[in-house]
């Protein structure tokens, strides 16, 4: 196995040498708590609501906060560790989505809050995959097609600055999931309704609209009534919006400007100049994604997902370059942050040329945690790490740590977006690649 040299660093502060070596017991992980605005979820109307705060504990895909509480001054840290780990599969998922429709559902990849924490690049991406769809036309005459009845999932929404406080707010929270029904023909009483579904337990919210179609892309509608529907409360509780006090404010019209030939992608545009992407069928790798947003069933998720994209041994799965965002594992973080990161059930890791590997933690504001090593392939998509050059880093200064970890990692599914693996102590590894 080849190995890389341990890498010295210097500190010269305030013009004196000092070496900084830091015991498990100086570091701990930060619990930390959300709190999510949950207001009326009016994705195409500014409907004025009361906002209700909910405080609900953090998933644990996200990655932990840490402070120091003291530094020691006396010891060296050494830790060494090692894991193995196996995998079969089953048959591989057909999509029905076309090669162009796939390339708007590979932008989305890594997009938190349906857009709201979107980077220039990726809505640039989405924005170029939407034009190239609206340009093939999709089903002629949408609004009055039968492919557009039923439920769809929300994927993706701009927020352009004339969309709503409560599309802003309520849209971009991925622990919900957030639907819109649409039944237009096949009732006596046509609808567009959006839903939001808290979880199985707790319930949902639905806004109703009464809807009718104006031309074969355009739908109107007025909002008219609204409620939760609470599994806790045999009834359900009125949300007390006033909608025939709002007059215009409760209208709108929605634009199909894409309809998949399958019926399972549609592209809106409402009349605040606001842009929707909704699925009825998400691709397995979608689902998984959102599984562990809501950090649900996830191992489960893991397990369909692997049967339904098994690898051939005539195409192994590679360690692709680039910096892989740790996204979910299947162990919770133990007390000590630096045998978390040492072990990669933190942060990120970087795959660099040269048989290189990184992983990389941010501790604390400038300070960061590094450990470098080499990876080398031992047989299928098997790699043997071997990680020996660990530093606490803050700004331009390096406090090194006597750190080795060796862990064996096997891959059980990647593509160009997100990656599965097995590593230290059998642990299973979601990361998504940062593009």
């Amino acid at each position: 196995m080849v190995c890389c040299a341990p890498h010295i660093i210097s500190v010269d502060y305030y013009h004196s040498k000092a070496k900084l070596s830091l015991r498990q017991s100086t570091m701990a992980s930060l619990r930390f708590f959300y709190t999510v605005e949950m207001s009326l979820p009016c994705l195409l109307c500014p409907c004025p609501s009361s906002p209700i705060s909910l405080s609900s504990p953090s998933p644990r895909y996200h990655l932990l906060n840490t402070t120091f509480k003291r530094l020691g001054s006396s010891r060296t840290l050494r830790i060494t560790c090692s894991s193995s780990s196996t995998f079969t599969g089953g048959q591989t998922q057909q999509s029905s989505f076309n090669d162009a429709e796939m390339k708007l559902i590979d932008a989305l990849i890594g997009i938190q809050g349906r857009g709201k924490s979107a980077s220039p690049k990726q809505l640039n991406d989405v924005e170029s995959a939407v034009k190239v769809l609206e340009g093939l036309k999709g089903i002629p005459n949408p609004a009055e097609s039968e492919l557009i009845e039923g439920r769809w999932q929300l994927m993706f929404t701009t927020r352009p600055g004339t969309a709503s406080p409560i599309q802003r707010t309520f849209t971009g929270v991925d622990v919900f999931t957030v639907f819109q029904d649409v039944y237009l023909k096949t009732t006596n009483d046509p609808r567009v309704s959006n839903i939001v579904k808290f979880s199985d337990f707790i319930g949902e919210l639905k806004v109703e609209a009464v809807a009718s179609i104006k031309d074969p892309k355009r739908v109107l509608f007025r909002f008219d009534r609204a409620a939760f529907a609470l599994k806790f409360l045999p009834f359900k509780v009125p949300y007390p919006v006033p909608f025939r006090l709002l007059g215009d404010e409760a209208k709108g019209w929605l634009d199909t400007t894409y309809l998949s030939p399958s019926g399972n992608l549609r592209i809106s545009r409402g009349n605040k100049g606001t842009t929707f992407v909704l699925q009825k069928e998400t691709v397995p790798r979608q689902k998984l994604l959102a599984t562990i947003s809501q950090d649900k069933g996830v191992a489960e998720a893991i397990d369909e997902f692997l049967a339904s994209n098994a690898n051939t041994a005539e195409d192994d799965y590679e360690l692709l370059e680039g910096n892989w965002q740790m996204i979910w594992s299947s162990q919770m973080y133990t007390d000590s942050w630096l045998e978390n990161a040492a072990n990669g059930l933190m942060g990120r890791q970087i795959i660099e040329k040269d048989e290189r590997i990184k992983f990389e933690v941010n501790i604390i504001p400038a300070f960061r945690f590094s450990m470098k090593g080499k990876f080398l392939k031992s047989g299928g998509s098997t790699y043997e790490l071997k990680m020996d050059d660990a530093a606490i880093i803050g700004g331009p200064f390096g406090y090194p740590i006597e750190l080795t970890n060796n862990i064996k990692l096997q891959v059980l599914y990647t593509d160009e977006k997100m990656r599965i693996s097995r590593g230290f102590d059998n642990i299973i590894f979601v990361h998504i690649r940062e593009m």
